[in-house]
């Protein structure tokens, strides 16, 4: 399969989310690259991929959800419920993993899915409100309240 690229249809316009979650396509893409040479035995790449993804899903879901609450999304509970079923499928495929199970294609595809449905749908539909937020936040302090978010889960370099 070829290395997936990203698609302007899956930017929302708020930077700091389409940055996080273009490592979704990052993800897929070194998962693709591992490849079926070993299919029964689980690789040191896929592992690291998946530490990484348990990482991220707790890190940008915290964040997303903070946007979303702090903006008064009206579809914020069934959208944070969406987030904790995904993550609770990222947690089944690492313990699987664990265990010694290749989750390799599977996970590739779980990812797939999510990028191309989720964010395209359900986060997109979020995007209205947070902008407005984001922009009301904006004129009200000098230095902004997306920079003071950031700073909460994500160290600045």
């Amino acid at each position: 399969m070829a290395r997936l690229e990203w698609q302007d249809d899956l930017n929302t316009g708020i930077d700091i989310i389409d940055q996080q979650h273009r490592r979704i396509l990052e993800y897929i893409n070194a998962l693709e690259g591992i490849g079926p040479q070993h299919p029964f035995r689980p690789s040191a790449e896929a592992g690291n991929v998946i530490d990484e993804l348990v990482d991220y899903t707790m890190s940008h879901f915290a964040f997303e959800e903070t946007l979303m609450e702090d903006a008064g999304y009206e579809f914020f509970n069934p959208h944070k419920k969406v987030h904790q079923i995904f993550v609770q499928r990222v947690g089944e495929f690492h313990c699987r993993f664990k265990s010694g199970e290749n989750v390799t294609a599977e996970l590739h595809g779980l990812l797939h899915s999510w990028l191309f449905n989720h964010i395209r749908r359900d986060d997109a539909n979020y995007v209205p409100a947070v902008k407005a937020m984001l922009e009301r936040k904006k004129r009200s302090t000098d230095e902004g309240w997306l920079s003071n978010r950031l700073g909460r889960f994500f160290k600045r370099k």
